[in-house]
């Protein structure tokens, strides 16, 4: 269980660490309705990463175990193709980042954080965690790690759990200092937005590459 979450480590990082749903969080810790629509945001990323990490393991655990000690290229073949995927966005992202003295824009959705409720909120995060592909790809490679490690039921649900605690921490934590000391983070939170915003696809750039290379790394690997 431990090689696994080793495994599964830089991909946790990688959600945890994506700008985009911690700029959405922080916009909305600094809405009217701040409160609601941060801790709905924030269930809703929670459960959307739990969502995408299970399924993966799930059609990744139907696939017919193989011997440790052979190879394995159903699992590898899976590997590198997100790993090309990964390295496909990273491109993308590096070609969108702003030009020397330009200012980043913010994706259009961010305009409507202001008027969302706490179910708006959930559904937002939901989708960023389950649906934006950056995201599911780094999911979809959690899940084949897990589900194809042969754990046993109990192993598979502690190490999700340790996957999803790592991924969600960069949304949760500003959301519980916001909750408990609001006054005294706002400033900190709009320095923290302002960075982001600008540095967005860069950030991403970097982080996706990296991460494409190690699963790609890991799949050949499995041959």
């Amino acid at each position: 269980m431990g090689s696994v979450i080793g495994d599964i480590l830089p991909l946790a990082i990688g959600i945890a660490i994506s700008p985009i749903p911690i700029i959405a969080a922080i916009l909305m810790l600094l809405s009217p309705r701040a409160k609601g629509t941060s801790i709905g945001f924030l269930f809703g990323w929670i459960v959307g990463i739990v969502a995408a990490v299970t399924v993966f393991t799930l059609l990744s655990s139907v696939i017919p175990e193989s011997d440790p000690d052979e190879s394995d290229p159903v699992h590898g073949v899976i590997q590198i193709l997100l790993g090309v995927a990964l390295l496909f966005l990273a491109l993308r992202q590096w070609r969108s980042r702003p030009k020397e003295g330009e200012s980043a824009a913010l994706p259009k959705w961010m305009s409507a954080i202001d008027t969302m409720n706490a179910g708006k909120g959930f559904g937002l995060g939901f989708l960023l965690a389950a649906v934006n592909p950056k995201n599911l790809l780094m999911g979809a490679g959690a899940g084949v790690t897990i589900g194809s490690a042969g754990l046993a039921a109990g192993s598979i649900v502690i190490v999700i759990i340790v996957f999803t605690l790592i991924a969600a921490a960069s949304v949760a934590i500003p959301v519980i200092a916001y909750l408990v000391a609001s006054k005294q983070m706002a400033r900190p939170l709009e320095s923290l937005r302002r960075w982001l915003v600008q540095n967005n696809a860069t950030v991403m750039a970097v982080l996706l590459l990296v991460i494409g290379a190690v699963l790609i790394g890991k799949g050949i690997g499995s041959f």
